[in-house]
């Protein structure tokens, strides 16, 4: 099958087609940001919370896709894989913790001081004072008390944690969550990787190897050719690598080193910034993986 960009509109009728066996991962065209939604038969992860204000460009309207992908779901929990404003935004963490009241919240320990950071904390600590039992999960695999398995924290999800460590904590990016999604019924399993770079990304390899693998892998530091190294996508082997960029994006996400090492290494890379822009549902049930166009 050659390798696509753009999903036909045709797909769109698949949603809601067949019932619902598999993981579907919603990837929302948020413009240069990241916004996630996994979604299992009854419960739901979202990974970062970017939603883009005053933009001219066409991007979903976060609020009306996730009515319609958590209908009937229990949000169980939010990743937020690092502090920059393009994963970790105001607008986006009030609509999500105040609408769905997950019952825990992921982050990475590196603080980076921004006014939106310290805004989104606000709403952390708001929620936790309503929700007594919201827990909080502060990530660093330097904590040798921490697990990074985390089965109690889902019915239909596991998680197994791949970074951040302190020893490499030179940036945000570096200090970005990694972690796999895995659904329990069928073992699909998704690569979380926020905006972790090639430095950070060489010692994942030596320590982790083969535990990468994963069907579906979120291009890193959204395509960036920092964000991306041979060594990972020989240990991930993802069928499917989604790219989530802006149109016209003013770094030039996706580079065109990232996405030969896409090509090479995986059957299908779709990227949200095609044409006037693109939200993509990935639906994996541990044998096969297929994505389509995402409209609401």
């Amino acid at each position: 099958m050659p390798m696509r960009d753009w999903l036909p509109k045709r797909y769109e009728a698949n949603f809601g087609a067949r019932k619902e066996l598999s993981v579907n991962i919603y990837t929302l065209n948020v413009g240069q940001g990241q916004f996630v939604v996994v979604a299992g038969e009854k419960e739901a992860i979202v990974v970062d919370t970017f939603v883009p204000l005053n933009t001219t460009q066409e991007t979903v309207f976060v609020k009306t896709a996730l009515a319609k992908i958590l209908g009937g779901k229990n949000l169980v929990g939010v990743i937020f894989t690092g502090f920059d404003s393009d994963h970790f935004c105001d607008v986006g963490v009030q609509l999500v913790l105040n609408k769905y009241r997950p019952e825990w919240v992921m982050y990475p320990r590196y603080y980076k001081d921004t006014e939106t950071a310290t805004a989104c904390f606000k709403t952390i600590e708001e929620l936790s004072k309503a929700k007594r039992d919201l827990r909080k999960i502060s990530v660093d695999l330097a904590d040798t008390k921490e697990s990074r398995m985390f089965n109690d924290i889902a019915s239909e999800f596991k998680l197994e944690v791949f970074s951040p460590h302190k020893e490499d904590m030179n940036s945000s990016n570096n200090g970005s969550i990694v972690c796999k999604i895995t659904e329990r019924s069928t073992g699909a399993t998704y690569l979380v990787t926020g905006d972790t770079e090639t430095q950070r990304w060489k010692t994942i390899v030596q320590l982790f190897k083969g535990r990468l693998k994963a069907d579906v892998l979120a291009a890193p530091h959204h395509g960036s050719r920092n964000g991306i190294t041979e060594d990972v996508m020989k240990y991930v082997e993802p069928h499917t690598v989604i790219i989530s960029a802006g149109v016209e994006s003013k770094y030039g996400h996706p580079h065109i080193e990232a996405v030969k090492l896409f090509k090479a290494h995986a059957k299908n890379h779709y990227r949200t910034n095609m044409k006037e822009g693109q939200s993509i549902r990935t639906e994996a049930d541990g044998k096969q993986v297929n994505s389509y166009k995402f409209s609401v």
